[in-house]
């Protein structure tokens, strides 16, 4: 994740997280990324039922009960040693994780046993009731997925309506005062939409957009053939810092963030250097102290029957279990190949990975899209957009 208004517009230096001592369990959520101690923030696919039907799941969801999930009690004892191992955050998905009975007593649970929760929801579920409930039961943000505008978020979610019920629980979660912002994974299929998507954030008042990266995984290793080429990519960052750095001269604050491709740090990095170089040390030492792709460090997954993953798009490589394993002697031990890897892959990657100068601020970028792509989780990420001359070592003169 790269907080690209934040770091685009100099909004966060380092000095906002050495105030904290750079600790996990003591900085606020937005600047979490910048910790020293990595703990993970764990997604828990706490159901894998989903009313919608959306071409990149990575769950490959469908409107049907999965049998095994975990139960109630057992939910609350898997929340009890995220907390005692020290996670910071749980990010309830799913499928969709309204769609679980037991919802709105889990949070409330978490929140008392001290950790932060957030959503991540289609939104077609949430009425003004449920939002002021969510509210009650403590929940600290609320990620409703958007695809477009209108009919291409409904064609993209596999039901027409999508789109009016997902900008109706919105609606109502800023009614009730809820922390609510948008999720947005581009690809050809609706790359067009993202001028319309920002204007949506500006019109309907939403403080936050994280725009993801296509990863192949689940239904969305279909889409593969659907993704950006580089060339397109830097298209769309070359869009995304534009309309950030407008809102930020307009005196419009948007938290705007991109997520699963960490070439994104060294590009916006690298435009820093160019057009404010007084800047661009600081900006290195955020993006280094980001730490590049996290997974396996400082991002888990969890899916609905209780099999640790080293992110949310590896549910076929299984480290353990929590009905079995306390979640954190799961997480800490490097028994299992991908997970040693992952903690210090740096060393081992191939290919135009391994002689990259911005190695330590990208961390080789989703590991996960590389195995998927070439059969190798050392191999280059494919999505990576920079060119050999962006990657290659800088002179003497020129700093990183």
């Amino acid at each position: 994740m790269v907080s690209i208004s934040r770091l685009l517009c100099g909004t966060v230096t380092p000095g906002d997280a050495l105030r904290y001592g750079r600790e996990s369990g003591r900085l606020p959520a937005h600047l979490l990324h910048f910790s020293a101690d990595k703990k993970p923030v764990v997604v828990w696919n706490c159901t894998r039922r989903c009313n919608l039907r959306c071409v990149h799941c990575y769950a490959s969801s469908s409107d049907q009960a999965y049998p095994g999930e975990l139960t109630t009690e057992e939910g609350m004892l898997f929340l009890e040693e995220l907390a005692r191992f020290g996670v910071p955050t749980v990010l309830f998905s799913g499928g969709e994780p309204l769609l679980r009975p037991d919802l709105l007593e889990l949070i409330p649970y978490a929140r008392e046993i001290g950790l932060r929760c957030v959503l991540s929801t289609n939104g077609t579920q949430i009425t003004p009731e449920l939002a002021a409930r969510l509210k009650e039961a403590g929940l600290q943000y609320v990620g409703v997925s958007i695809d477009g505008i209108g009919a291409v978020h409904d064609r993209i979610r596999g039901q027409r309506g999508a789109f009016d019920a997902a900008l109706a629980g919105i609606r109502h979660c800023l009614a009730a005062g809820l922390r609510v912002g948008l999720r947005f994974t581009v690809h050809r299929l609706n790359r067009d939409q993202l001028p319309a998507v920002f204007d949506l954030l500006e019109r309907e008042g939403i403080p936050r957009c994280c725009i993801y990266h296509l990863a192949y995984a689940g239904r969305g290793e279909k889409l593969q053939r659907h993704d950006l080429t580089p060339e397109e990519t830097r298209a769309v960052l070359d869009e995304i810092f534009a309309r950030v750095r407008d809102l930020h001269q307009r005196g419009i604050e948007k938290d705007i963030l991109t997520v699963d491709n960490h070439a994104d740090g060294p590009y916006l990095y690298l435009q820093v250097q160019r057009d404010d170089p007084a800047r661009a040390a600081e900006v290195y030492d955020l993006l280094r102290w980001n730490g590049g792709n996290q997974s396996g460090i400082a991002v888990a997954c969890v899916d609905n029957l209780g099999n640790v993953h080293p992110d949310q798009f590896s549910w076929h490589v299984h480290l353990g279990n929590v009905r079995e394993r306390p979640f954190g002697e799961i997480w800490s031990d490097r028994s299992h190949p991908v997970m040693a890897l992952l903690k210090e892959r740096a060393s081992r990657l191939k290919g135009r990975c391994a002689g990259c100068r911005f190695l330590e601020v990208c961390n080789g970028n989703l590991r996960v899209r590389a195995q998927q792509y070439h059969g190798d989780w050392l191999a280059p990420d494919p999505a990576c957009y920079l060119t050999a001359e962006e990657i290659a070592p800088a002179k003497e003169s020129e700093g990183h």
